[in-house]
């Protein structure tokens, strides 16, 4: 049976390994371990950069995401981004990022959130297609960023 929780620390060495394979698999980028372990653990020590969830099978954990927090003057209220999206391969299409945003959305609703967004990579027709079928809209935004190296 899939449970979706809140993460905690323990969860962070699966969380870690699950940021490095999503960086691979979607822009074949090795990223630096001991920073995305620093990275991750901030999230643990300093809730204002987000909260992770996970989805846990008999014990295991086979999905993560991070939701982060942008401050909404036109709501007046915060909007939750989910980052970070990752579910082990061969536990997808089987309804397990559904359940997680199911889950969130309906915290979400409980609280002074006024929205939830995402970015997918734009090659990535499965998120996309997954992302259509949960009556997310796509937007007429671009996105643009400037990232030190």
């Amino acid at each position: 049976m899939v449970t979706i929780r809140k993460a905690v620390p323990k969860d962070a060495p699966a969380i870690i390994d699950f940021q490095l394979k999503m960086a691979w698999e979607t822009e074949q980028m090795s990223l630096v371990p001991e920073l995305v372990f620093k990275g991750v653990n901030a999230v643990f020590t300093d809730s204002t950069h987000g909260q992770y969830w996970v989805a846990e099978d008999n014990g295991i954990v086979i999905a993560s995401l991070l939701i982060t927090y942008e401050w909404s003057d036109w709501r007046n209220s915060t909007v939750w981004w989910f980052q970070s999206v990752y579910v082990l391969p061969e536990f997808r299409r089987k309804g397990i990022f559904r359940s997680m945003y199911n889950t969130i959305k309906d915290d979400a609703d409980k609280s002074d959130v006024s929205g939830l967004r995402l970015y997918v990579e734009t090659n990535n027709s499965g998120a996309q297609t997954t992302y259509d079928a949960l009556g997310m809209d796509s937007l007429h935004y671009k996105m643009y960023e400037w990232m030190k190296e």
